[in-house]
């Protein structure tokens, strides 16, 4: 059992179900509100953006929810992903900890978005949708989206935060490969990227006003709007990671003491860590340690408030109850762009207030000096966002003083990172200190509830 170095699962080992947390949740989730009536939001309300297979499964109270045989067809192209023990990290960081990771830089796009972006597409090309809209931070989720509506023959518009649009033009070019159209954001292509532009001309963009724009394009268009985070059909789909190490540990007779996962919307985290969480809230594994590592400079987790907010900048989407930073903040300009966003999934944010989630905050340049140890140990050049989950795993392995298990979600590779990994090595990565002012004054714009 000590040797086990890589699991990989059959394909006959893949789910068939989607894990949905809502009816383990330890108190009723609160309803998401309408943006203008505050009033709690109906199938209707949502069916300008989504299609209703989707907004049923964002609404359900079904624990399990099948996964159509095309949806898994199409994963069978790099799923069931392999389970990694990752012996010479251990090695180098001397502990006496048991390190596994789940590796999903395997898939097509290089990340754990084609988990869900797949089955979105699914569905809406089932609805007769055309054209898709969305917005992508580091263009993870963009290439994701790209490609699963090229394998479904849907039109796809991305609009990707301007300072990572101009940091990784690869990603644009593979958007642009699979049939996408991409834009830097805010344009001027929207009402709210105009707005935006006006106020400040030089805005670096953020994931808030992205979605603004992809939501107004989809709602003017008559397209449907995509998004790859928060949202409870996303984390749902993103289950597939945590179903299947749950499976490939149990094949060696293992269950992990502490999982970790970097932290942006969410999808990532709660893909690896909640069919775990599964057991801790029905009283099975309580001591289990799940923790979400986000960075210093968007500290929504440990520095935001847990409130009403809008997931855009505009205020266009409906208002959800989550841990925010405010929705008009707009976080430093860091090389982890999946990871700057102002919110936190409700789910998540209920289990973080309940106090059964932990959080980190990691700042820019420990997070590439953990992976850099990952590639000089491990062999793999991972992704920035990926890199805050490393440098957590590092700090709960050195605090080892006896045998534990660590699981963490490898989410991504960095292979179109490499100018952030040059800066890196140059000195000219910085960390960014917690912007207090600004989220004060975000704070003030949070909306009045009665």
């Amino acid at each position: 059992m000590e040797n086990h170095t890589k699991i990989v699962l059959d394909e006959n080992d893949m789910p068939k179900k989607w894990y949905n947390i809502n009816p383990d949740l330890p108190k009723p989730l609160p309803a998401p509100l309408h943006p203008g009536t505050h009033e709690p939001l109906t199938p209707k309300d949502l069916s300008p953006l989504f299609p209703m297979e989707l907004i049923r499964q964002e609404m359900s109270m079904e624990r399990y929810i099948p996964i159509p045989e095309e949806v898994r067809e199409i994963y069978t192209l790099w799923r069931p992903t392999p389970l990694y023990r990752a012996k010479r990290l251990e090695k180098a960081l001397k502990t006496k900890a048991k390190i596994y990771y789940k590796w999903e830089g395997v898939s097509p796009a290089g990340s754990h978005k084609p988990n869900t972006a797949i089955p979105q597409a699914y569905y809406n090309m089932k609805e007769g949708v055309e054209r898709l809209t969305t917005e992508t931070g580091a263009g993870q989720w963009g290439s994701a989206l790209a490609f699963a509506t090229t394998l479904f023959g849907l039109k796809c518009t991305v609009y990707m935060v301007k300072c990572s649009y101009e940091q990784k033009p690869y990603r644009r070019i593979m958007m642009e490969t699979w049939g996408a159209e991409v834009f830097p954001s805010p344009s001027e292509r929207t009402e709210a990227g105009k707005v935006i532009l006006k106020e400040d001309p030089t805005s670096p963009g953020s994931l808030g006003i992205a979605i603004s724009e992809a939501v107004e394009d989809a709602v003017k268009s008559g397209a449907k709007y995509s998004l790859g985070s928060v949202l409870n059909h996303v984390l749902m789909h993103q289950s597939v990671i945590g179903l299947e190490a749950k499976k490939a540990l149990e094949s060696i007779d293992e269950y992990p003491d502490i999982i970790i996962g970097c932290f942006g919307g969410g999808s990532n985290f709660s893909g690896l860590a909640f069919p775990f969480m599964h057991d801790k809230l029905k009283g099975d594994k309580e001591s289990l340690r799940a923790i979400a590592c986000e960075p210093a400079a968007c500290p929504k987790l440990s520095k935001g408030v847990y409130a009403y907010d809008f997931g855009d900048t505009v205020g266009l989407t409906p208002l959800v109850k989550m841990y925010t930073l405010g929705h008009t903040f707009v976080p430093p300009g860091i090389h982890a762009g999946g990871l700057r966003y102002h919110g936190g999934a409700p789910q998540f944010s209920l289990l973080e207030n309940e106090g059964l989630v932990e959080v980190k905050d990691i700042q820019q340049t420990d997070a590439f000096k953990a992976a850099e140890l990952f590639a000089r140990t491990e062999g793999i050049l991972i992704a920035p966002e990926t890199a805050h989950a490393v440098q957590g795993v590092i700090e709960e392995a050195k605090r080892c003083q006896e045998e534990k298990t660590i699981l963490f979600n490898c989410s991504g590779h960095g292979h179109f990172d490499l100018a952030s990994y040059d800066a890196f090595h140059n000195g000219k990565l910085k960390d960014y200190e917690y912007p207090a002012e600004k989220v004060k004054e975000a704070m003030k714009h949070l909306p009045k509830m009665d």
